[in-house]
């Protein structure tokens, strides 16, 4: 058997297996085009044949089978040599095994399109693959057939279409569930194959060998009787001499429920039960587990009534577990069907005596499937012990309890997990009466994805839909209102045949029984549940669990929560995931035991244990507690009692504090706002932790650039902690330090100079030099002469910080590295770049060995020693470390973080000075978006790199572009900063240079005689920028 393989290229290879070296394989059924139309054996040995019409079935083919897993794939036009009488008639003698040994088998109709399905004209009943002969046993021979339309569609499965089949084929139903061929006499078969066609006439009798299990050489040319003719007496031969066979056991039957006609999915795993049953070497038992509303008992019930189709001589018995009483009843229906009931009996009799039964070699074969076995205590007291095992059954479990499965079937066991998105759509449209609901596919994606796939939830969904004549949409927003609504939603009962009376259906109560098992075996166990319940359902770190005694008791407690599906763990950040429905569930549980509210408090009481007070204090990791961020969420805006409400709000600014230093200022703002209220009210206006909420509330202003507010919070906030603690307080002094650090954002140095050197007096009167306050006022004093360009006072200034810090904290402490780094800025700003660049590069690997190579300080370094590398015009090196910084950066600390902007803007100069226009521009596009989203329109950063990209436009020789955009940032200027201030001036001359670019040389020239004179009165007549912008005006004005 040649089998193809699909390789990168897109290209196929042939491989020749034989025997049991044949591995698992795709096959396709098809109807032939014209002869030259087809790729065959020759074209793939030369490499032709990829013009052919053909060529279009084998990549279909090839890329299908990969998506369901298989490396190989057969087709007949090509993987047989036709030039080789003797390798044909194998072939035509071998075909009928070869589809039956496929995985799959892919129906490729090639005259059914996607839109004739979607009109319903018949064209799928109508096309000619029914009609021909070589098709039909390749629709009867495999296991699993699915058909595709000529765009590859998937139209439907062999299994969820036997009845369509049947009325287009007339071919028994049985015959199409894979009941043994030998059930049907010669003249049903004939019968199936008497309307179909073939191209050779003799093939009308070839294509029928494996349907009657012989075999015969081939004579093309002989003709239709007499090809006939042969194969009837090969047939009668064969019929001839056959054994009679012995009398069959009576089988016995009790599965309670019928065949669930809307069953689909699940084949691979019903493929997969059906290969281990009836085969040597079956195992004793096999276990089905997996979360309940899964679908677990419809499999064993699609199992059992294709069990007793294709095996007639095989019992199939059923025990119930859903209760201690109703797994007793099933024993004793058992024990009937058997003949061996006695009324008198007790249970452990009877249970003994139906082992003792089946094991007999006299009670043929059979098969035991015990369903919803999920309670531990039930397994141990009813049915550990008295399980039959015979080489002649299998006992099949469902439960929703792995240890249970484990200890049931040992390896045996098949997990069952989410539907896969195809499926679960198939079972929606199976399952809704107006199949039209799913022309929207968004809205039925939505609806699957809202609940997770679950096969309980979709039919359920589907019920609801149905009764009620509504459209998918309608249920989705019904999915999306308040958590108590979709409760109740999901707690609507409905008819499903295939579930017990005594067992609720809903969704909402599926997992009750589960919940009280938990409780039984693992308080801890509960707790934990309990506990997730009140936090985010998706990546629940295993560190945010109330801790155990022990940890083995704690890995107990998460084993059976996994065993029983409820968690998922992920094993490569040592988190879990809550299913979203159980989440739901077992909140709903909770709110009715009354313990909701208790728990959701236990939740923020833990989360404050583990959550850092400060972000950035020694010791805490940003990936830990940016994973705690969606938990401190859940719980923060959820009720809690209001013996709570203190460590409700600490938690709250601890939050706030985190999002702040994560760049997500709007949600800092809303969250330490709600601080400020909430302190004001339990503490009142005076209290010292009011002033402090109201300190990270003014950091939150600042960062969105709403200066004004920061400082009038601030102002407010001095005045009390004067009148309260005293104007030289380490409190009122830190309030003033911090006022003044508001004055530098607003570029007002000289009022941030003589705050700073107020507060820096004070700290040195009453702290000394050796203090860390005292430094950080240094550190801020020797920025602000930087910045006035008074370099030597800021190096003396610097210099002196950072020794004193070295004494008091050592060389690696974080603060000491922020002052080196500090101090090599100042050296840059100075020209000194060679020193500059040492101090940076030590700092660097003192930052990559104590911080990481990825902490947001080793970055911050590495960018001031890119400023170092453009001043050196070193570009190439630049641009790779800074190209490597903004990688690093967008990972550790987001995309749209104020420190990833401000590099991505760096990079935009490096591009600028290399004249990549384009890719300034590019770049510029993206910070202006991200500065708009992060700070808003007016901020000044965000008219920064508004102002940047509308310089980029104007080399570009854009400048009506560019002019729009300067107008954009001179008028919010203007309105937010004054129309004297310094940047709102830049901006002016900028427009007035494109005015004139534009050749409106008048506008132009009054703008800027307009900006001379403001910055006459702004910054007096000796300013260099007044000098400059007169040399520019005059000689504007003598252009021609």
């Amino acid at each position: 058997m040649r089998l193809l393989h699909l390789e990168a290229d897109g290209g196929f290879s042939l491989i020749e297996r034989v025997g049991d070296a044949i591995p698992p394989y795709a096959i396709l059924s098809h109807t032939w085009g014209a002869d030259d139309d087809e790729v065959t054996f020759k074209d793939l040995m030369e490499g032709t044949g990829l013009g052919k019409a053909g060529y279009k079935k084998l990549t279909f083919c090839g890329k299908q089978a990969a998506s369901d897993g298989l490396d190989y794939f057969w087709v007949d036009t090509c993987a047989i040599d036709k030039s080789s009488s003797a390798e044909l008639s194998e072939a035509i003698n071998s075909m009928f095994q070869w589809y039956r040994n496929s995985v799959k088998c892919y129906v490729y109709l090639s005259d059914v399109s996607s839109d004739s399905l979607a009109r319903n004209d018949g064209t799928f009943q109508k096309s000619r693959w029914f009609k021909r002969g070589w098709t039909l046993q390749e629709l009867v021979a495999p296991r699993s057939v699915v058909f595709y339309s000529s765009d590859g569609q998937r139209i439907g499965d062999k299994n969820s279409m036997v009845q369509d089949l049947h009325s287009i084929t007339g071919i028994d139903p049985d015959a199409l569930h894979g009941a043994p061929l030998s059930r049907f006499s010669i003249d049903e078969k004939m019968a199936w194959a008497a309307k179909r066609d073939t191209k050779r006439e003799e093939d009308g009798a070839y294509c029928l060998l494996g349907l009657f299990e012989v075999s015969m050489s081939l004579i093309y040319g002989e003709g239709r009787n007499r090809a006939f003719a042969r194969l009837r007496k090969v047939i009668d031969e064969v019929s001839g001499v056959q054994m009679p066979q012995s009398r069959p056991v009576v089988a016995k039957w009790n599965v309670p429920f019928s065949r669930n006609q809307h069953f689909v999915g699940r084949e691979s795993y019903l493929h997969r039960l059906e290969n281990m049953l009836f085969e040597e070497g079956q195992p004793p038992a096999i276990a089905i587990t997996g979360l309940g509303g899964v679908g677990k008992t419809q499999i064993v019930i699609e199992l059992a009534h294709r069990t007793r189709r294709k095996h007639r001589d095989c019992s199939i018995f059923w025990l119930p577990a859903t209760s201690v009483e109703n797994l007793q009843q099933g024993y004793a229906d058992i024990a009937r069907l058997l003949k061996q009931f006695e009324p008198e009996q007790d249970q452990v009799g009877m249970k003994k005596m139906v082992q003792r039964r089946l094991n007999e070699e006299s009670s043929g074969r059979w098969l035991l499937i015990i369903d919803n076995i999920d309670d531990m205590d039930m397994w141990n007291s009813e049915l550990k012990g008295f399980l039959p095992r015979s080489q002649q059954g299998c006992v099949v479990c469902t439960t929703r309890n792995r240890k249970i499965a484990v200890r049931i079937a040992t390896s045996q066991v098949i997990e069952l997990p989410q539907m896969e998105e195809q499926a679960a759509m198939d079972l929606l449209a199976e399952s809704l009466i107006h199949k039209e609901h799913l022309a929207s596919e968004e809205d039925a994606e939505r609806l699957l994805g809202q609940i997770a796939f679950l096969p309980l939830a979709i039919v359920q969904a589907a019920a609801y839909i149905n009764e009620n004549g509504i459209m998918l949409s309608d249920y989705l927003s019904l999915l999306e209102q308040q958590e108590q609504d979709v409760v109740d939603l999901l707690s609507e009962d409905f008819e499903d045949m295939g579930r017990y009376d005594t067992i609720k259906n809903p969704v909402a109560t599926t997992w009750l029984i589960s919940f009280d098992q938990i409780r039984r075996q693992s308080p801890l166990a509960a707790e934990y549940l309990s506990f997730m319940s009140c936090v985010d359902s998706k990546a629940i770190p295993k560190a945010l669990l109330p801790q155990a005694a022990t940890p083995k008791v704690e890995l107990d407690a998460i084993g059976i929560l996994d065993a029983y599906y409820f968690v998922t763990r992920r094993t490569t950040d040592n988190t879990f995931d809550v299913h979203r429905l159980v989440h739901l569930a077992m909140r709903n549980w909770l709110r009715k035991e009354g313990t909701l509210v208790q728990w959701t408090g236990n939740a923020v009481r833990r989360l404050l244990e583990v959550f850092p007070d400060h972000p950035e204090e020694k010791g805490t990791s940003r990936s830990v507690w940016r994973s705690y961020l969606p938990h401190a969420r859940s719980v923060l805006y959820a009720e809690v009692e209001e013996s709570f409400e203190n460590e409700r709000v600490n938690l709250l600014g601890a939050f706030s504090r985190c999002l702040s230093s994560d760049g997500r200022y709007a949600e800092a703002e809303v969250a330490s706002m709600e601080v400020v209220q909430l302190k004001q009210r339990l503490l009142g206006d005076e209290h010292l932790e009011t002033i402090t909420s109201k300190r990270y509330l003014a950091v939150a202003y600042s960062d969105l650039g709403k200066y004004q507010m920061a400082e009038e919070l601030e102002l407010e906030n001095v005045e009390i902690a004067k009148r309260m603690l005293g104007d030289n307080h380490p409190a009122t002094l830190g309030i003033k330090g911090r006022i003044a650090g508001i004055y530098i954002q607003q570029d007002r140095w000289e009022e941030a100079a003589d705050l700073q050197k107020q507060v820096l007096g004070s700290r040195m009167k009453s702290y000394g030099e050796y203090h860390l306050d005292t430094v950080a006022s240094m550190v801020s004093m020797a920025t602000i002469y930087s910045h006035q360009k008074r370099w030597e006072e800021a190096e003396q200034l610097g210099v002196k910080a950072l020794e004193i810090r070295q004494t008091l904290r050592g060389d690696e402490d974080p603060g000491t590295l922020v002052s080196m780094n500090d101090l090599a800025l100042t050296y840059q700003s100075q020209g000194r770049l060679q020193e500059a660049e040492e101090m940076q590069i030590r700092v660097v690997q003192i930052e990559k060995r104590v911080l990481g190579e990825n902490h947001p300080e080793t970055l911050n370094t590495l960018n001031g020693l890119v400023g170092t590398y453009i001043e050196q015009e070193r570009l190439e090196e630049a641009e790779v470390l800074m190209k490597q910084v903004i990688k690093a950066s967008e990972k550790v600390l987001g995309e749209r973080h104020i420190r990833t902007i401000d590099r991505k803007s760096h990079l935009q100069l490096l591009y600028k000075m290399q004249k990549r226009w384009e890719d300034a521009e590019e770049l510029g596009v993206d910070i202006v978006e991200a500065s708009a989203a992060v700070f808003g329109k007016e901020h000044k950063d965000t008219l920064d790199s508004m102002e940047k990209l509308a310089n980029v436009y104007a080399e570009q020789k854009r400048y009506s572009v560019a002019e729009k955009l300067y107008l954009e940032v001179f008028a919010i200027r203007k309105q937010t900063l004054g129309e004297k201030h310094a940047q709102t001036l830049i901006c002016m001359s900028s427009l007035a240079t494109t005015l004139r670019d534009l050749k409106r040389r008048e506008e132009a020239i009054s703008l800027l005689v307009n900006c001379i004179e403001l910055r006459k009165e702004a910054f007096g007549l000796d300013d260099p920028s007044v000098e400059r912008s007169l040399k520019r005006l005059t000689r504007w004005q003598n252009e021609i």
